[in-house]
């Protein structure tokens, strides 16, 4: 039985054995994926058989996707045997066709994690998958399967971008994909709206009234510009005919004859809406009564399935982390308000640089966040530090101990070294940090980097950050005092898992110290932290107490709900 979680939570690891652990039945109000899928410039490579000979870049390209290995293979044989009988049905239907391909790693990994959503999903919830025009339709048929046909929603077309020139022989891709489906027919959905296009309202609402009462059409000049004079309100003339024949509402109403099929109110609600001031009279008997519709009382368009009014993140955005798969706030606020209530549990497997988070805390919603790097979590962390600072929540799977670090140094050298810089809130340095490709070498002796500003000239200044794993000496120190001076940089870090020795102490007090201009301070030009330290709070990096900008700043938002009840409580 899966142990409840009474709080915000950022889970470390593998999405799928974390639902399984922690995430009980039908505890989900909203589920939001976008997993990671890296098929631009790469398509043909997906449908190769893995025992093929593709080429060094193509092989590259998908380093950090699905291939189908043991895991894969091991996943398809369980659900196989101990899924639904439909879902077996289905995989091996599609392992016929697209046989031991990158992309049938890709379906079968997915299978079994939205299984697990299917089940983590309250009755009245829903999950949003966002992905790209290359597995949308295979994505189609796993969903059709898990959620069931009837309970397919919407297809949603995102158009995250204007067209590009270089498309020389198809149509150049500019829009994802995000697919909407709910776990009944019984489901959370409240329907949002957007402002009224341009031509809408020059078109449609073409009719002014005045304090006075009076009503003329708007100036061609008016409509152009549309600006009205003060004090006037746009409307315009709702048809008030019955679309079928309603022989009870076939009435004349103060001598002017119903249209041919009726009228569309009864009498008492038509001399409601006269009392109001809500009815135009012809100025001929034989005109037809219409209804004023005020452009102020309308909510604006209802938003469909095709939204091309929220654009991919650009380089000068202020939202803009620089995480590379980075959506904007505004794409996961739409899904969140259509879905879910305040106090709804928002969940996201493949949380990434935490829009998810960031948007269901800001909108007042619960939420759990899973993602299997310590980067992505590094990010999170920060982004929630400074975009929400009284926002509560807890982490699950980092090391606390220094037992958990050593292992973690064992298991994975690359995660604790992520890990590692981001208790002191710096930075990744040198190659992908999302791959584990170019770490040595092209980083030129640099794992981290935090950079600030501190003087009035405005100099970007930084901190330089090594990660020792291993055993240590006071060559190692000797080393980074040279890469400092090499970068120019303010101030090195030696963040080490195990004890320095004196000799190398001797060698960071040699280095003398960085003078702060802003500050007016001195503080250790190489300083040494170990990991043992870090953790229990006896040690933290000394440097001019200016605003990290090391990773992109968060703007600050303010919670639209501070007070959130436990997880898995009933909101009040």
């Amino acid at each position: 039985m899966t142990r409840p979680i009474t709080e915000n939570t950022l889970f470390y690891g593998d999405n799928l054995p974390i639902m399984r652990e922690h995430l009980p039945d039908e505890s989900i109000d909203l589920v939001y994926l976008d997993p990671p899928f890296n098929s631009s410039r790469t398509y043909n490579v997906l449908f190769k058989q893995e025992s093929g000979k593709d080429s060094e870049a193509q092989i590259a390209a998908f380093e950090d996707t699905w291939h189908w290995d043991r895991a894969a293979a091991a996943t398809y044989q369980e659900l196989g045997t101990q899924a639904p009988a439909h879902v077996s049905q289905m995989i091996g239907a599609l392992h016929s066709f697209l046989g031991t391909s990158q992309m049938m790693a890709y379906l079968v990994m997915m299978a079994a994690r939205l299984l697990e959503l299917h089940r983590v999903l309250k009755p009245t919830g829903s999950l949003y998958l966002h992905c790209d025009p290359t597995a949308s339709h295979y994505l189609r048929v796993v969903l059709d399967t898990v959620f069931g046909v009837e309970n397919f929603r919407n297809h949603i077309v995102w158009r995250r971008s204007d067209t590009h020139n270089d498309a020389t022989y198809q149509f150049p891709y500019v829009s994802d994909h995000i697919l909407f489906y709910s776990k009944s027919r019984n489901y959370t959905f409240t329907p949002l709206h957007t402002s009224h296009a341009e031509n809408t309202l020059r078109d449609w609402y073409q009719y002014l009234e005045f304090p006075d009462g009076s009503v003329r059409k708007m100036t061609a000049a008016e409509r152009e510009s549309q600006k009205i004079p003060e004090g006037a309100r746009r409307f315009n003339m709702g048809d008030m005919a019955s679309p079928n024949p309603r022989p009870n509402l076939m009435y004349d109403y103060k001598g002017y004859p119903y249209p041919p099929k009726g009228w569309r109110y009864s009498k008492e609600t038509m001399e409601e809406l006269d009392s109001k001031g809500l009815l135009l009279f012809p100025s001929s008997p034989t005109g037809r009564i219409m209804r004023k519709r005020y452009l102020d009382e309308q909510k604006g368009a209802v938003i469909g399935d095709s939204w091309s009014d929220i654009s991919q993140l650009r380089g000068a955005d202020a939202e803009r982390l620089g995480y590379p798969t980075q959506k904007p706030v505004a794409l996961l606020e739409r899904i969140i308000q259509a879905s879910s209530n305040p106090g709804d549990i928002v969940l996201d497997p493949f949380c990434g640089c935490g829009t998810t988070i960031a948007a269901a805390q800001k909108l007042g919603r619960r939420w759990i966040g899973i993602d299997i790097t310590y980067l992505s979590i590094a990010l999170q962390k920060n982004r929630l530090a400074t975009g929400f600072p009284d926002a509560k929540y807890k982490v699950i799977g980092e090391p606390t101990t220094l037992n958990d670090a050593q292992q973690l140094a064992q298991d994975d050298r690359f995660q604790f070294q992520w890990w590692a810089l981001s208790l002191i809130r710096a930075r990744p340095y040198g190659g992908d940090s999302s791959s584990k490709q170019g770490k040595k070498g092209a980083d030129k002796g640099i794992d981290g980097i935090i950079t600030f500003i501190d003087d009035h000239a405005g100099k970007v200044k930084r901190v330089i950050i090594q990660v020792k794993s291993g055993k240590v000496k006071s060559g190692d120190i000797r080393d980074l005092v040279g890469t400092v001076d090499r970068e120019a940089a303010a101030i090195g870090v030696f963040l080490t898992l195990e004890e320095p020795t004196p000799q190398m102490r001797t060698e960071a007090a040699a280095a003398g110290f960085y003078h702060s201009p802003g500050w007016n301070q001195d503080y250790p030009r190489v300083q040494i932290l170990t990991i043992k330290d870090l953790l229990n709070g006896s040690a933290r990096l000394e440097m001019p107490p200016a605003e990290f900008t090391t990773f992109k700043q968060a703007q600050r938002v303010k919670d639209e709900k501070q007070a959130q009840p436990g997880l898995f409580d009933k909101p009040g």
